[in-house]
Order: structure tokens, then C-alpha cells, then sequence
């Protein structure tokens, strides 16, 4: 009787792996939020005036991801945040130089409906901080 019982269940666990409709196509795995790149906002953009030097510029947006050696006067910022299983949102920035001054922005950035803020972030990288001349014996 056990075994009997042990074979259908088998039987039955077997079959199922064949139907279209299975447990698998109806529960999926988690999938955590993933961003790449830089982030950009609108407020971010706002902030860029024609003329502005290239420091001004890093000093706003950060870093460009991509600097090509062939297109030295342009700056690409390229941003991606996918959430779960919805289609990932997509962010694409260029900037343009002439003379080391901005020139123009091109992109698709318009302002988020929700979009998270950025809390800066400071890393001192000065190392160990020295003992004041006082401070010695």
C-alpha cells in the first residue's frame, strides 16, 4: 500500500513537470532593484548653463560613464534602474564641449513622477588625521 502510494505520487509529481502550466511559470523568483550608471535627475540638469567648465560640469553631474577618445568634446551619462520583473527605466544624457565650455545638452530626462532623492555622500580619503603640536608630550 505504501508503495503504491510512494509510486503514484512519483507518478503524479512527473507529470506535472510536463504540463505547460506548471508551479515554476507560476511563481517566480525575487528579483532585487538594480541601478547602473550615473544617477540623473531634472534637478541635476537644471543646474547646466552654456559656458560652464568642465569642473563646473563634474561638479554637478559627477562623472561621465563614458569619455571616448575619438569624441573628446562629449560626455555621455547613461543611467538604468530596473525594478523586479517591469521594464527597466532608462536614462541617456550627452553633453557637448567647445573650447573646455558647455556647449549643449542632449538626452530623454524629464522629471520622475517618484523619483528618489540622492542623499550625498562624502568620503575623506586625507587618511589618519595628525596629532596636533600641543597634543605631544
Amino acid at each position: 500500500m505504501v508503495l503504491r502510494t510512494v509510486f503514484l505520487s512519483a507518478a503524479v509529481c512527473l507529470l506535472t513537470a510536463c504540463s505547460s502550466n506548471t508551479l515554476t511559470n507560476l511563481v517566480k523568483p525575487y528579483r532585487i532593484d538594480v541601478r547602473q550608471g550615473n544617477a540623473i535627475t531634472q534637478e541635476m540638469l537644471s543646474q547646466l548653463s552654456p559656458g560652464m567648465s568642465r569642473e563646473q560640469v563634474r561638479f554637478v553631474m559627477g562623472s561621465p560613464l563614458l569619455v571616448d577618445v575619438f569624441h573628446a568634446d562629449r560626455w555621455d551619462y547613461v543611467y538604468q534602474h530596473s525594478v523586479g520583473y517591469a521594464e527597466p527605466e532608462r536614462r541617456k544624457v550627452a553633453l557637448f564641449f567647445a573650447n573646455d565650455k558647455l556647449l549643449r545638452v542632449e538626452g530623454d530626462v524629464v522629471a520622475g513622477a517618484g523619483e528618489v532623492p540622492i542623499a550625498p555622500r562624502v568620503i575623506d580619503i586625507t587618511g589618519p588625521a595628525a596629532t596636533p603640536a600641543s597634543a605631544k608630550p
